[in-house]
């Protein structure tokens, strides 16, 4: 379900998780609504989404969700791929995130805040958010497209061909920083092949590992080296060919350390790069409205989540995106 209509605005698609978790840490959680209830992240989440369309004056507008934080396949894989992020607390379901007790109610309200505004949500059965991303980014054909996400990995959707574009705005370190990333800066700042960047990047990072996703990596590679090789091969693929290639432009000390990481790397390439043809189900159409589809709901959500100011500043973001 999306908007066939070009308007030359682009296509903002938000990595809802990642914004939502930088909202509930960066703002005091002695906000409550007038119940007592915790609205840090309602009110940090919503004046984000009020900031990036202020910014980027969207016509269409999807928050991707994570049906499944840790996917099957990539666990299968990789057992470690986030393994450490488990919840291993006597009362959690088997295979839950480990989430602040205080964030994990407010996710509710977000979700019922962007239904009211008229927000589509986007997901993919047994799939991360990043995934959603990743198709939806792929398959536009309409308008250029920026993806916002405090994750890194999402850099591998770079490009500038085929047409429309695909630009990472990435939060790593918050939206006042956020760093808005194409080929051109994905190359200049991790030294990747700038003819293909995004993939480039997923080589890069399959080889050098990843911590934070419980990604090892190949022993005594890292950041520099990584991009080298990729940059001098051209392919992860391509590189792991060369080591059948006596001739190949390889010393034996880096021979012998992706030898040993053969078996990792068979597996872990499929794990760091996103689904690109996931059957993405919309919770509405993705034209981001001019007014809430439920004014009066919302408004009664705005005075139950003590979220009057942040709410009032994402309609007026959202009238004034369609007058720009």
């Amino acid at each position: 379900m999306t908007s066939a209509a070009t308007s030359g605005a682009p296509l903002l698609l938000l990595d809802g998780a990642s914004l939502w978790f930088r909202a509930f840490h960066a703002i005091p959680e002695k906000i409550t609504a007038p119940d007592g209830r915790s609205v840090n992240a309602v009110r940090g989440f919503t004046d984000m989404v009020a900031s990036l369309i202020t910014k980027h004056s969207p016509s269409r507008l999807v928050v991707c969700l994570d049906l499944n934080w840790r996917p099957t396949f990539r666990v299968d894989l990789v057992p470690s791929y986030k393994a450490h992020r488990l919840d291993s607390s006597a009362t959690a379901a088997p295979g839950a995130e480990e989430v602040p007790d205080r964030l994990t109610p407010q996710v509710e309200m977000i979700l019922e805040v962007l239904a009211a505004a008229g927000i589509a949500t986007g997901g993919a059965d047994g799939l991360e958010a990043d995934d959603v991303l990743g198709t939806l980014a792929t398959r536009e054909r309409t308008d250029s497209v920026v993806v916002v996400s405090g994750d890194r990995d999402l850099l591998q959707l770079v490009r500038d061909e085929p047409t429309p574009p695909v630009r990472v705005l990435y939060a790593g370190r918050g939206l006042a920083r956020a760093e808005l990333f194409g080929p051109a800066e994905v190359s200049a700042k991790y030294g990747v092949p700038v003819a293909n960047a995004g993939r480039a990047y997923a080589d890069m990072a399959t080889l050098r590992g990843d911590a934070s996703d419980g990604l090892p990596g190949v022993a005594g590679i890292g950041d520099k080296s990584a991009a080298l090789l990729i940059s001098r091969f051209g392919s992860l693929e391509a590189l792991q060919s060369a080591l059948d290639d006596p001739a190949a432009d390889l010393s034996q000390g880096v021979r012998a350390k992706l030898r040993a990481a053969e078996t990792y790397l068979k597996a872990a390439a499929p794990v760091v790069r996103v689904v690109c043809d996931a059957d993405v189900e919309l919770s509405r159409p993705d034209t981001l409205p001019a007014t809430p589809a439920d004014p009066g709901r919302l408004l009664e959500l705005a005075t139950e989540f003590n979220a009057e100011s942040p709410i009032a500043r994402l309609v007026k973001a959202m009238t004034a995106a369609h007058s720009s």
